[in-house]
C-alpha cells in the first residue's frame, strides 16, 4: 500500500497538475480555514505557524540553490529545514479549524510528500553537489535536527540569499493570512 501512495506522490501528471492548481488550491483553502476558523484555535494555530514561518525565513537565508552546499544555519542542524518550516506553517492554518482528525490526515499527507519530494531531490543534489553532499547526507539526519554539521555556523543569516531565494514574499504571504484570520476571527466576536 504504501508502495502504491508513494508511486502517486510521483506520478509526473499529478506532480504537474499539481503544480499549476496550487496558487488558487491554497487560496480556496485559506479562505476557507479562516472563515469556518474556530476562535478557540487562532492563538496556537498563529503560534505554530510562525514557529514554522521562522524555520522557513532562516532556511531562504541560509540557501545558495544548486550552487553552494547549504550546511549552515539550520541545514548545519537538518538536512530539510525548509520542509519542516513549511510543515508547521500548514499545520498552524489547519489548526484554525479546530479539527483534530484533519491535522492527523494533513500529518501523514504531508509525510508522503515530504519523503518523496527530498528522495527526488537529494538524487538530483548528489549529481549536481557530488561527493560534499554524499558526506553531508551520511553526516545530518533528513528530518529530525542533530548536533552542527562539522562545526559549521548555526547562527548564519544571509540577507542577499534571503532575497534571493524569496523569503521575502513567503513572508508577506504568511502574515497577510495571518492578518485577515485575526481580523476575520476579532471582527466576529
Amino acid at each position: 500500500m504504501i508502495e502504491a501512495i508513494d508511486r502517486l506522490f510521483n506520478h509526473p501528471g499529478l506532480r504537474a497538475a499539481a503544480v499549476k492548481l496550487r496558487i488558487p488550491v491554497v487560496l480556496l483553502a485559506g479562505a476557507a480555514l479562516i472563515y469556518h476558523a474556530d476562535p478557540r484555535w487562532l492563538w496556537s494555530g498563529f503560534a505554530i505557524s510562525m514557529a514554522g514561518e521562522l524555520i522557513q525565513l532562516w532556511s531562504f537565508a541560509s540557501l545558495n540553490k544548486n550552487v553552494d552546499l547549504a550546511a549552515q544555519g539550520p541545514y548545519a542542524l537538518v538536512r530539510n529545514p525548509m520542509y519542516l518550516g513549511r510543515f508547521f506553517i500548514l499545520l498552524g492554518a489547519l489548526a484554525l479549524a479546530g479539527i483534530g482528525t484533519l491535522l492527523v490526515v494533513y500529518a501523514i499527507g504531508y509525510w508522503f510528500y515530504m519523503t518523496n519530494r527530498v528522495a527526488r531531490e537529494e538524487r538530483r543534489l548528489k549529481a549536481v553537489l557530488g561527493a560534499p553532499y554524499e558526506a553531508y547526507c551520511e553526516a545530518v539526519a533528513r528530518f529530525v535536527p542533530g548536533a552542527p554539521y562539522r562545526g559549521n555556523k548555526v547562527l548564519f543569516w544571509d540577507w542577499r540569499l534571503f532575497f534571493q531565494n524569496n523569503g521575502h514574499l513567503n513572508f508577506v504571504g504568511t502574515a497577510v493570512f495571518w492578518a485577515v484570520a485575526i481580523g476575520w476571527i476579532l471582527a466576529r466576536r
